[in-house]
C-alpha cells in the first residue's frame, strides 16, 4: 500500500469508535438489551425510569454476570463511542441508550460503505 493508498480515518473517527465498541459481543448484548429496559431489567418507577434515566449499572453487572469493574469499562468504551449516555442517580451510575446518536451512526456507516438491505444478502 502506498502512502496514496491510505485511507483517510480523520472523518470517520467517531464511526470507526462506534464500530470497535460493537465488535466485543457483551457490549452489543448490553446495548441490546437497553432498547427494551423494562424487558430486561428489574424496573422501580419509584427510583428512576430507565427510559428516561437509564438502567443502574448495578442491574446490568447482574445480567451480565462479570465483574463491576469490567462492566464499567465496557460502559465508559460505549459512552465514548456516543452509543450511550450515563446520568449519576446518588452514587449510582445508569445507562440509556443515545438514540439519536445511533441513528446518526447508522446513516454513516450507509453513506459510507452503501446501504445494504437483507434481501441482498439472502441466497436467492
Amino acid at each position: 500500500m502506498t502512502k496514496h493508498d491510505t485511507p483517510e480515518t480523520g472523518d470517520l473517527a467517531p464511526l470507526l469508535e462506534a464500530l470497535k465498541a460493537l465488535a466485543n459481543p457483551v457490549r452489543l448484548q448490553v446495548l441490546q438489551w437497553l432498547r427494551e429496559p423494562e424487558e430486561h431489567f428489574p424496573v422501580n418507577p419509584a427510583v428512576t425510569d430507565p427510559r428516561a434515566v437509564g438502567v443502574c449499572v448495578s442491574h446490568i453487572q447482574a445480567k451480565t454476570g462479570l465483574a463491576q469493574s469490567t462492566v464499567s469499562a465496557y460502559m465508559a468504551v460505549l459512552e465514548r463511542a456516543g452509543l450511550v449516555r450515563s446520568t449519576r442517580v446518588g452514587k449510582w451510575t445508569h445507562y440509556r441508550r443515545d438514540e439519536e446518536r445511533i441513528a446518526a451512526l447508522v446513516e454513516d456507516l450507509a453513506r459510507e460503505i452503501g446501504e445494504v438491505h437483507l434481501a441482498d444478502l439472502l441466497p436467492s
